[in-house]
């Protein structure tokens, strides 16, 4: 990267402004289509049978990069980071929806494919053109503040695919690691991928890892105080909160709501599953509301800013605005924003009315930028988009409730306020890793942004039809299409509706966040560590501790910056094989290829052990580096 000043304002990007390629084209927007789609598709697939989505960015480089040069021959970065764009808007568009609108097959309802695209769509464009007046602030503004793992390592991937060299051979050598370790523990089950352990006599006390390499780059990336925070709400969650739970619990002679069984015959996973989640995200909600307010100031000048420039005619007041600073113009940002809200208002499609529009322009905008800051921490694979839909759902629930709105209706208009809003939030953490990726190589922000829309109008018009297949094939809620996500959705909807709903496990999630904050800890952190499973911490914890090594024993700061450079690229190689082959794998699953069903090595050692070697390797690479002045 060219990146080594302090001053915002000197950064220069890998194109500089001042040079033009080519980058929204026809091939690239073409090409971006078809991978948006097959993204969209596996990821519908596998989110809808393990509950999270694969990042799609990192991946979709690597595949762009291939195509465009081996098979095009095509030389230009930009068009690379324009198909990457456009991809993840599959991916994005496939999480927002695989995380509530199932909730409706689950209802035995059956909704039009123009229903389910109106729900996509019009919560993607949101998602969009939301996110794009907060890139100054978050992207440009705090560059050296928030690290965008993902995106940071989207760039390193087509940085290094474009210099070659060490680089290049850092980051695939990361690739070729990442993607062997996934084939051969996710796709021909040779080892287990999850590994856990009960800690001594302590009931319910569980340590747990999920031993993917990707989650030991992004721990790499982010850094040990990032890294720190997010085991700490692990910690909090599995080693006080469960045992406690299970402890006064076992006691019990009736099951205590939410749950249906009896405390006592729970293991951690069914403590979990019934209580933790709910605390989880009663604290991930309300350290939201505390980020959102300690950067209300920055917001408000911002959007200052903003309506300043469309009273002057244009950005910047009319003047010559650097190609690598120009976005969507403010007038068609705020007239599409408008619009969209006009047409959800009044739309026959949907029933949510007057009422669920206010309420997702509200929770949109709020979300939108809670959620782009998230990933501008851990990612958006552990952004905990699902924990923000929750809490949308508990208000409006409620609301909709005392305003009369009651009975499937009622439950239907509820879903589709979340489910929009929900799409919203996975499009913008999408987009702000993507336009991080931009920022870094020197893409043209406007064009990004375009890209992005069309991904979602057709990720949008597919995605329907995808999950009417899905559910056709296997049903919503099977055993073999399990839907957890959506499951949880729809029982916190009942629950409200019924008057039901643990309002006492969200309360204790939101004090928590609010102790945290008096300790002087920033609690987003600490309460995403509680909302994920420990398992996904874990390996997060190990690579911030990797990196911790290297920067504490390495003293000169020429070594130690190169040091972390080196290891940078090859932790992003580790996320771009695994995620890679993460696809690859969910695309057979989907096209039913005959898989492996029972794990070979089903006792965590083998797994444990290659992890280990993984992260050896990880910190000998990093050591290995040699001082910048001695790099060519």
């Amino acid at each position: 990267m060219k990146n080594d000043s302090a001053q915002k304002s000197t950064f220069v990007p890998y194109v500089p402004a001042s040079k033009s390629l080519p980058e929204l084209t026809a091939v690239a927007i073409v090409l971006g289509i078809v991978l948006a789609v097959v993204f969209g598709a596996a990821n519908a697939y596998l989110g809808l049978k393990i509950g999270m989505t694969v990042s799609a960015s990192i991946p979709a480089a690597v595949i762009s990069m291939a195509l465009l040069r081996g098979v095009f021959r095509r030389q230009s970065i930009l068009e690379n980071n324009i198909v990457q764009t456009m991809t993840t808007a599959g991916e994005a568009v496939a999480a927002g929806a695989i995380f509530t609108i199932p909730a409706l097959f689950l209802w035995n309802l059956t909704p039009s494919q123009s229903v389910l695209a109106f729900i996509v769509l019009t919560g993607g464009f949101l998602g969009v053109l939301m996110m794009v007046p907060l890139r100054r602030l978050l992207i440009v503004n705090e560059h050296h503040t928030l690290p965008y793992p993902e995106g940071t390592a989207c760039a390193e991937v087509l940085i290094s695919g474009e210099t070659g060299g060490v680089s290049a051979r850092l980051v695939f050598g990361g690739f070729i690691v990442g993607g062997i370790f996934k084939a051969l523990g996710d796709g021909f089950l040779l080892f287990k991928t999850e590994i856990e352990t009960n800690v001594g006599r302590f009931k319910n006390a569980v340590i747990g890892m999920d031993t993917y390499p990707a989650l030991l780059g992004v721990g790499y990336i982010v850094g040990p105080s990032i890294a720190g925070q997010m085991i700490a709400g692990g910690l909090l969650a599995w080693l006080v909160f469960i045992p406690m739970i299970s402890f006064f619990g076992m006691a019990g002679t009736t099951p205590i709501l939410p749950a249906s069984d009896l405390i006592s015959k729970m293991d951690a996973w069914g403590v979990w599953g019934a209580y933790i989640r709910y605390i989880g995200a009663g604290a991930v909600a309300t350290s939201g509301l505390i980020t959102l307010a300690r950067t209300l100031p920055m917001l408000g000048r911002s959007l200052r800013d903003t309506l300043q420039g469309i009273q002057r005619g244009g950005q910047n007041g009319g003047g010559i605005v650097d190609r690598t600073q120009h976005d969507i113009s403010s007038k068609w940002l705020f007239g599409g924003i408008v619009v969209l809200l006009l047409i959800i208002a009044f739309a026959p499609f949907t029933n949510v009315g007057i009422l669920g529009a206010i309420f997702i322009v509200i929770f949109g905008f709020l979300f939108v930028t809670v959620a782009s800051r998230i990933v501008g921490v851990v990612g958006s694979s552990s952004s905990p988009v699902s924990g923000m839909t929750i809490a949308t759902l508990l208000i409006v629930t409620f609301v909709f409730q005392m305003a009369g709105y009651t009975g499937q209706n009622g439950m239907v208009a509820a879903l589709t306020v979340g489910a929009i809003i929900c799409t919203a939030l996975a499009v913008a953490g999408d987009i702000s890793q993507d336009l991080k990726t931009g920022y870094l190589v020197g893409g043209t922000p406007w064009k990004q942004q375009l890209a992005m829309l069309i991904g979602v109008a057709v990720s949008g018009l597919v995605i329907g039809f995808i999950l009417a297949v899905l559910h056709a094939t296997y049903g919503m809620g099977s055993t073999a299409l399990p839907a957890p996500k959506a499951v949880l959705m729809k029982v916190i909807v009942e629950g409200i509706m019924a008057n039901n709903l643990p309002w006492d496990l969200i309360m204790i999630g939101a004090a928590t966040s609010i102790a945290l904050e008096f300790m002087g800890l920033q609690s987003l952190t600490i309460a995403v560590g509680i909302y994920l499973p420990i398992h996904v911490s874990t390996p997060i914890i190990v690579g911030g501790f990797v990196r911790w090594l290297i920067e504490a024993f390495t003293k000169d700061e020429g070594l130690k910056k190169s040091r972390v450079e080196t290891g940078t690229l090859f932790a992003s190689g580790l996320i771009a094989g695994e995620s890679l082959l993460g696809v690859i794998i969910a695309i057979m699953i989907w096209l039913k290829v005959a898989m492996p069903e029972h794990v070979l090595f089903a006792n965590g050692l083998v797994s444990l052990v290659l992890f280990l070697i993984v992260t050896l390797v990880l910190w000998w690479v990093s050591l290995r580096a040699k001082p910048l002045e001695g790099r060519s």
